[in-house]
């Protein structure tokens, strides 16, 4: 049974009434300043909901521009409630030890809805521009000679959709080709929305080329977005999907296995796709002296050690994307960002390569990652 939008459109309008009742009394805008901010938030109210909705809006002739609007007034409105919460949390503590002034009350009023702008423009430029490249090197014990400095180039949590196109991926493409890593590594949430809509803006994927492979595992955005489908389109744009299985490549005997399964929740969507990381290495052959796992999620980590792999390649967090949802990822994931360790198992969550929802990045820069195998 589908539950009701309902309730969460009224927490929506009833945390907008909260901004405008807690700062434009205090900015004392006067008649017309205090009616432009109501119509603003009550704009908020209306375009938060589409934004939301925004992979599955019709593409008529407005959609693309409320999408954008929608969108970016999803990140300010998010930046505006977590400044405007702090501020109250301040003036409660400032009330207390009796150094509330008017001017205070004032000034801060001002300087929430000023700064949560500002957070969203930086936030804006560092989404749209082409993520850096960031270099890994992860120590393996006992790697032989022959893979010191196997390179693998990973890229995640793209999101082709609402804003971002063809042209977005066409640059990380070229980055990511430029850097002539051994192999390449596309770790799930590639796409948001149909192949239908979407093949075209993905189409740049077919030119990535690496020595020993291209390769893709699903994120959840995929089982959202018909999984089966998108399989079938990067199997014809050249890719190597890996659901629970593997593949081993050889430099002068010594063999890599990369291996990779379906997103921790594929079971919900597909029971055959239920995610096991032992099965992934399953029949590996005994010259396989490096197992690497790309898994959506870090929390396959846990299995994955399990299972005796060397390192894993993850993301899904998007390194929290903008704060303070930084702060909440840890209440579902095992790791934020970054090289960490699980038992004998190296663990590289990316902070992705793309964004969701929000065209806004604060904190948590996307990258393309040069992951480089090197003697522990």
């Amino acid at each position: 049974m589908r539950r009701s939008p309902l309730p969460f459109f009224a927490l929506l309008v009833l945390l907008h009434v909260y901004i405008g009742a807690r700062l434009l009394p205090a900015i004392e805008p006067g008649l017309i300043g205090g009616a432009v901010g109501v119509l603003l938030l009550a704009a908020s109210s209306v375009l938060v909901p589409v934004g939301l909705g925004a992979p599955r809006l019709k593409r008529l002739r407005w959609s693309e521009p409320l999408t954008w609007a929608a969108l970016i007034a999803m990140g300010y409105f998010s930046s505006l409630l977590v400044l405007t919460l702090l501020r109250d949390v301040v003036l409660a503590v400032l009330g207390l030890a009796g150094r509330l002034t008017p001017l205070v009350t004032h000034d801060s009023a001002v300087a929430v809805p000023l700064t949560a702008l500002a957070v969203t423009l930086v936030g804006f430029v560092n989404a749209r521009r082409v993520a850096r490249v960031v270099r890994v090197d992860v120590p393996i014990a006992g790697l032989p000679p022959s893979l010191h400095g196997y390179s693998i180039a990973q890229i995640s949590d793209i999101h082709v959709g609402p804003t971002i196109k063809r042209p977005y991926l066409n640059a990380i493409v070229n980055r990511v080709n430029a850097l002539k890593a051994d192999a390449i590594a596309i770790t799930g949430d590639l796409v948001d929305g149909s192949v239908r809509r979407l093949a075209l803006h993905t189409e740049p994927l077919k030119r990535l080329s690496a020595r020993d492979g291209a390769f893709f595992v699903t994120g959840n955005h995929e089982y959202y977005s018909g999984a089966e489908e998108w399989i079938a389109e990067m199997r014809r744009l050249g890719l190597t999907v890996l659901i629970n299985e593997h593949v081993v490549r050889e430099r002068d005997g010594a063999g890599v296995m990369i291996a990779g399964v379906a997103d921790f929740t594929a079971h919900h969507f597909n029971p055959a796709h239920k995610s096991d990381p032992l099965a992934a290495a399953a029949g590996a052959p005994e010259h396989v002296q490096v197992r690497i796992l790309l898994a959506h999620q870090p929390r396959s980590a846990e299995a994955a050690a399990g299972a005796g792999y060397h390192l894993q390649l993850s993301c899904h967090t998007h390194g929290g994307q903008f704060f303070p949802w930084n702060l909440f990822v840890p209440l579902q994931q095992p790791f934020v960002a970054g090289l960490n360790r699980v038992r004998d198992m190296w663990v590289y969550t990316s902070r992705g390569t793309g964004y969701w929802g929000p065209p806004k990045r604060f904190g948590a820069p996307s990258e393309i990652t040069l992951v480089r195998l090197v003697a522990a």
